[in-house]
Formats: C-alpha cells, structure tokens, sequence
C-alpha cells in the first residue's frame, strides 16, 4: 500500500524517527535543566554556601519561651482517624505556654470533633474551630475560617500572636521544630522546613515514591533555591509565616489571607509573600545525632489516591500557577517557575517516551523481516541520545543518593525503579489535571479533593514498624 509515494511501513518509520527526535530534544532541555541544578548544588556544597546547621537537641530537653505568641493552623476534614496522634504528638513535643492550637472542623463532621476534643486530654491550648457551612468546601476556605477565629481572640484579648505555623491532620511534628521556627522568623517573614515522605512497608511502591520525590527535592532543589535567593513556596505543613505578613495578605484578598480559589494555596502563600516584598527561607537543620528537623508524614498508599493528590497539584501549581500568579522578570525566579510548572509537558513527553518503546519495538521487527530500512541516525539525534541516555543515568543515581542518605541504602536501591511508578503516576495525573483545568475555566468550584489518611507515623512507631 503506497501514500504519497511511501509504503505504508516507510510511513511508519518515518514518523517514528521524527517522533524520536521530538521527544529527544525536549528530554535533552530536561536534561540539561536538571545537570544545572546538580552542578549548582555541588558547587554551593563545595564552597560552603549550602551548610546543614546543627543544633544540640538537649538544649532543647526544657521548653523555652517563644519570642511571642504562636499559633498553629490544622484544617481538618474527616480525618478522625489521625487527627488524636497528631494533636497528642504535637502537645506533648512543643510544650510552650505561648502556643495556641486552632483545629478546623465542619459542623457535619462529628466524629473528627469527637477526636480532636478526645486528644487533647482538656490541654488549654487547643481550641476547636467548627465551621458554619457543611464540608467540605475547600482547604483554604476552612484555613480562612480559623484564621477568622485567630482574629476575632486577638481583637478579644488584646493581645497579638507573633507567627502561625500550618500543619495538616496527618503530620508528625519534630520536637524542635517550633524553637527552630520562632528563632528563624527574626530573619524572615515567611520559612519552610523540610517535609519527610516516610518509607511504607505495606507500600513499598506507590506510598513509598513519594518518600523519593520529597527526599530529593527537598534535599536539593529547595536548597539551591533558598541559596539563590528566590521565592520559597509553602508546602501546607512544618511552615510558619509572621503575623504581620499574614495580615498583609488579608487585607489584599478581602480579608482572607488563603486563596479559596486556588488547589495549592499553601504552594501560593510563600510565593506571594516575595511578592510583596518579604524574605522567604528553607532551612535544614539536623540534630547532632543526625536527625534532620522536619516534619514527618505518610502519603498515599493507594493509585487511585496518589493519582488524585498529584492532579491537585499539577492542576493548582502549573496550570491554575500560569493564571494567578503570572510569570517572574528575575532570571532565576524564571527558572524556577519554569520547573514549577512542566508538570503537564513532562506528563505528555512520557507518553511519547513510553509509545516509542513500542513503535521502536515494532520497528525492529520490520526491520529484521526485511520490509523496511530505517534512516540513519542523524549527528543531532545521535547527540542528543546519548545526552538523554547519559542524564537518565545521572537521575538515577541522583534520586538514589538523596532517598539513600534519609532512608538507607536498601531504600536508595529501590528509588531506582520506583522512578517508573513516579512516571505512570504523572501520566495519570496529568491527563486527569488538564480535563480539571478546563472544567474550572468553564465554571466548576474548588472543592476539597482530599486524601484520605488512615496510617500515622506515631501509631507504626507504637506497633513495632519502622519506616
């Protein structure tokens, strides 16, 4: 069968060739976006400029007195299952007087209250938010609504908090956060510590990527960030923002500091906080033991909800971050938003990348029968594959080093092929965040999309489970 001169098998190899060379050249950009960052990170590493602070945890064995009133912020929707281990853990590590604990619940959500007011054992420095509308409505509706309540107790009591730390239902706090907080917000309006995606033994692949994803970005790309000077995003959870910065916020959003409108905005609030003129830091701190000062948590064990976590944020950072938050004139804050936001690409280029190994396989068969020869391999194609087979195994390696250097080296091991449950897990996520996208461009509201959490770190630790 002949088209436009062509065989139908030449057709074939053709567009395989020209496909391959799509595909390569954009992995090549990838490639090459990401030796940047490694060398980066090597060279601050060498010269000193990214140094891992120590802290003596027993000068930590006494609480000290805050610098000035605290408060930490948990938006909590049917999450009665973790909501007692974290409020537990987090009174009994951080136990300052200056320390308020606001906890955000819906009025149609009784059994989350019931744990929440079962936890605290009467501690004084919880207070119960119940919202007036039925959940759930969004993450940030219900931080809105605590951060409401927060105002309404100053204006009462006349007396102002000085930061207010964010946390979610399922966190596991660490000891010395709150100390390494407090101290960090005289240098800065708005600081980040580290987020630990713990190993799970009954998840040992989709639960367990997550611990990966998080141990090398916020190993290295957070790091480098923080050490070039750009806007540090807000993870959700071991983040603490001043009082003052807050308010700012409010008063440009009608008075709620949270963007109801947004599916990430705690990713949004370190951003806007640089934009409005503020100092933003990502600090890792360990212990003199070796621990390393973050808050610790345990993520999606099941496909259907990684899928689904990872769609809010590929729909809320890279598509819904194009809309809101616009695009940087600084070169590295360019750059950073440019890596912020290739969720969707990158997602489109692994399909490619995985239906080549297909038609790559087809071909060879057709080659080996006899029907078809293949074009030979260009000076550029042949260049950037090597660059691409070359980046690949630095990626590899790079991922292992960074899981291996938290988790040990049996975990360093198996981040090798959990990149390809990271991959599968995008694809999905991508789809599934491009139809949400233009579902929210023709109208649809922002709901809760939340992850249900059944296991906590504190409960492994009680029964035996390591991570």
């Amino acid at each position: 069968m002949f088209l436009g001169g062509f065989t139908l098998a030449e057709w074939f190899v053709l567009v395989q060739h020209e496909l391959l060379l799509f595909a390569a050249a954009f992995f090549a950009l990838g490639m090459i976006d990401e030796l940047a960052l490694d060398c980066l990170y090597a060279w601050f590493r060498l010269t000193g400029r990214i140094r891992t602070q120590r802290v003596d945890e027993r000068s930590l064995a006494e609480p000290r007195s805050l610098a000035g009133r605290a408060v930490v912020f948990i938006p909590a929707w049917q999450e009665a299952a973790v909501i007692g281990p974290t409020l537990t853990h987090m009174l009994d590590v951080w136990r300052q007087d200056e320390l308020v604990v606001y906890v955000g619940c819906y009025r149609n959500d009784p059994a989350t209250m019931a744990a929440v007011m079962a936890s605290v054992r009467g501690d004084p420095r919880v207070r119960l938010v119940v919202h007036d509308r039925k959940g759930p409505t969004s993450k940030a509706d219900c931080l809105n609504r605590i951060y409401l309540a927060m105002a309404e107790d100053e204006q009462r009591t006349g007396a102002d908090f000085r930061m207010v730390v964010q946390h979610d239902a399922e966190d596991m706090v660490d000891p010395a956060a709150l100390d390494l907080l407090d101290a960090a917000l005289w240098h800065a309006h708005f600081v980040q510590l580290p987020v630990i995606a713990l190993p799970q033994k009954h998840s040992a692949w989709i639960g367990s990527h997550y611990a990966d994803e998080f141990a090398e970005s916020h190993g290295k790309a957070l790091v480098v960030r923080d050490a070039l000077g750009a806007a540090i995003p807000g993870a959700g959870v071991g983040c603490a923002i001043a009082r003052g910065a807050l308010a700012r916020l409010a008063d440009r959003q009608g008075g709620k500091p949270f963007a109801e409108e947004s599916l990430t905005e705690d990713y949004e609030l370190g951003l806007k906080v640089a934009q409005d003129g503020g100092t933003g830091r990502f600090l890792r701190v360990r212990t003199l033991d070796g621990r390393l000062i973050a808050t610790r948590s345990y993520f999606s064990a099941r496909l259907e909800a990684a899928v689904r976590q990872k769609t809010r944020w590929m729909h809320g950072i890279a598509l819904q971050g194009w809309d809101r938050l616009g695009w940087g004139r600084e070169p590295v804050e360019l750059w950073m938003q440019l890596r912020d936001r290739r969720g969707p690409l990158a997602s489109i280029l692994l399909v490619i990348a995985y239906l080549l190994v297909c038609l790559l396989s087809v071909g060879m068969v057709l080659q080996q029968a006899g029907i078809v020869t293949p074009p030979p391999a260009t000076a550029l194609l042949s260049a950037l594959l090597l660059l691409n087979v070359g980046g690949l195994m630095l990626r590899l390696f790079v991922r292992a080093c960074f899981t291996a250097r938290e988790f040990g080296w049996r975990q360093g091991l198996l981040a090798i092929p959990r990149i390809l449950v990271s991959n599968v897990i995008a694809i999905m996520a991508g789809r599934r965040a491009l139809t949400a996208y233009v579902g929210t461009l023709r109208g649809a509201p922002v709901v809760w999309d939340k992850t249900e959490h059944r296991d906590h770190p504190l409960l492994a630790q009680a029964a035996g489970e390591g991570a």
